[in-house]
């Protein structure tokens, strides 16, 4: 591997620019004014913002079973050009990677892609059916070394199976995360159950149906000396048990999507089914206080949710849409419109909930980590005064399910590094 020298570039947005040397993969030294070595890649940064990479714990690869609508190389080429140098994998593919045999798939063939880290989230339970425990122990332990589980699109609603789990998790030093919906309160439910719904007849979804979850897990994680973290919140109510169970000692967790903190569900209106989402998008208040919390350190991270879908199962009556949005290459610049703009955050507050904290909850040692001598260098390079428009063919999924098609926002990623080696540079990604 060669040398990069990535030149002119502030790390966190602060002080003046710097040059940054990476040698094997590794920060060697930051200092103005450094000369490139012989044969070494020199990344121009032109005085823009440089951040660790980022984590994404929450996204829908699609492989094995649906590569018509996503990939592990294309939805790694989105990550890589969303700044991201580490995803999570979620488990509800075809077949359910309820097995070591998916989860070390997942694993090798995004090694073979390399334009990211993708570590593959293995089933709590067989099918994802709610009713057995999966091989937690076995897929912890395969090629893979799964260390998050999760039914991600089904709760585990069962509250000793979901006791069991915790337990079990404990002992295996692995995280569980939980999709927080009481199925018996959103049959049928398609659309947040408030004014707007009930005008527009849609059938309505309880905040009651994620925060009764919320809580009950919580305490199963407090008797079971256990961790939980709490997949994509969308309620203040939500956010409230979250602060009481901290303030209680409780080990818990949570992520706020960047569609939750952005869209409200004012964007029924339209009937497309491009805003049908699990959870609903809620009203306005409830994204208000989801940035508050996020703000706070209540809500810990951001991630994204990216959820492919082809369009025959978009383009379609909205109830019997798929639910799910893309979002690995806008997450960032949501994140800077809602976050950063009205000063909720500065960007060492970004690298916190897109970065450090992600990478911190399931225990990765070479992400998050400081942009220091000596340190991985798994970096994004941010120019904060771009904007863009959002084109959904123009992006890097296959899919183009986007609800914030023709949106313009600001700030973009200009280029993002992965152990010392470039994978995105000015809108594309870069081959092994």
């Amino acid at each position: 591997m060669s040398d990069l020298l990535i030149k002119n570039v502030r790390p966190y947005g602060e002080g003046e620019p710097v040059d940054v040397l990476v040698r094997a993969g590794v920060v060697a030294e930051i200092a103005a004014g450094l000369d490139a070595p012989e044969g070494a890649e020199v990344l121009e940064g032109h005085g823009r913002i440089l951040l660790p990479g980022f984590v994404d714990l929450h996204t829908h690869l699609r492989e094995p079973g649906r590569e018509d609508t996503e990939t592990i190389e294309t939805g790694s080429a989105a990550a890589a050009l969303g700044g991201y140098t580490a995803v999570f994998a979620m488990a509800n593919t075809n077949p359910v990677a309820d097995s070591v045999v998916v989860t070390d798939h997942v694993w090798r063939r995004g090694r073979e892609v390399g334009l990211v880290d993708v570590y593959p989230v293995g089933a709590v339970t067989v099918g994802l059916e709610g009713k057995q425990l999966a091989e937690m122990g076995t897929m912890a332990a395969g090629v893979g070394q799964v260390r998050m589980f999760s039914d991600d699109g089904h709760c585990v609603y069962d509250p000793l199976i979901m006791r069991r789990a915790l337990e079990y998790a404990t002992s295996l030093g692995v995280l569980i995360a939980q999709h927080a919906e009481e199925p018996r309160l959103t049959e049928g439910a398609v659309a947040h159950e408030g004014p707007n719904a009930a005008r527009l007849g849609l059938a309505g979804w309880p905040r009651a149906a994620e925060e009764s979850i919320v809580a009950r897990d919580a305490l199963l994680a407090r008797d079971a000396g256990a961790r939980v973290h709490i997949c994509h919140a969308s309620t203040a109510g939500t956010v409230e048990l979250v602060r009481w169970a901290k303030s209680q000692g409780i080990s818990i967790t949570a992520e706020v999507t960047p569609h939750h903190l952005l869209l409200d569900d004012s964007r029924l209106e339209t009937y497309d089914a491009v805003n049908k989402v699990n959870p609903p998008l809620r009203e306005s208040s409830d994204a208000a206080a989801l940035r508050q919390a996020l703000a706070d350190g209540i809500i810990d991270c951001v991630a994204t949710d990216h959820a492919p879908h082809a369009e025959q199962d978009k383009c379609c009556e909205f109830a019997r849409a798929r639910p799910g949005m893309l979002g690995l290459e806008t997450a960032l610049s949501i994140i800077v419109e809602t976050m950063v703009r009205p000063g909720l955050l500065d960007w060492r507050g970004v690298a916190k909930v897109m970065s450090e904290r992600p990478a911190q909850i399931v225990g990765l040692d070479e992400h998050g980590r400081p942009i220091a001598v000596g340190e991985p260098a798994n970096l994004t390079l941010i120019d904060p005064d771009a904007s863009w428009t959002v084109r959904g063919a123009e992006l890097a999924s296959i899919s183009n399910n986007t609800p914030f098609e023709d949106m313009t926002f600001p700030a973009e990623v200009t280029a993002t590094v992965l152990r010392g080696r470039v994978t995105a540079r000015d809108g594309k990604a870069v081959g092994v």
